[in-house]
């Protein structure tokens, strides 16, 4: 068993593999999974896990080089995105619309599903390399 940091074992395996600029998405329980992209579903319960605890759990474990929003999280969940603005440097957030959000998402090595019911909690991280 391992004795710190990510347990979940389809998380740990998804962030092993990833290489230079792979990306993966965290969602609220109803951003769609597009086919043929793995869905690691965490979703329990309305609200349960939150988004912000699966970005925090899933970011310690991974580098981060940039972190890509729906431009409509600034007027529809103003708390969602001061939480990003917290967690992340500033200068790694983008954005873009939801539409090509959802569009990206195709491309994702995986789709984390939370339980977060609030809008637009959707974000796409993309992986750095720690050297």
């Amino acid at each position: 068993m391992k004795k710190h940091g990510m347990l979940n074992s389809e998380i740990a395996k998804v962030l092993a593999d990833l290489g230079h600029t792979d990306t993966i998405v965290i969602g609220d329980a109803g951003l769609p999974i597009p086919d043929g992209v793995k869905k690691i579903d965490l979703a329990l319960k309305p609200g349960t896990p939150s988004f912000g605890e699966v970005v925090q759990a899933v970011s310690d474990d991974m580098v981060v080089e940039k972190v890509i929003l729906a431009e409509e999280i600034a007027e529809h969940n103003v708390s969602q995105q001061a939480f990003m603005k917290q967690h992340f440097n500033e200068e790694i957030i983008e954005y873009t619309t939801h539409e090509k959000l959802k569009e990206m998402t195709k491309n994702a090595k995986a789709i984390i599903r939370t339980g977060e019911i609030t809008p637009y909690s959707n974000c796409i991280l993309q992986s750095g390399v720690f050297f």
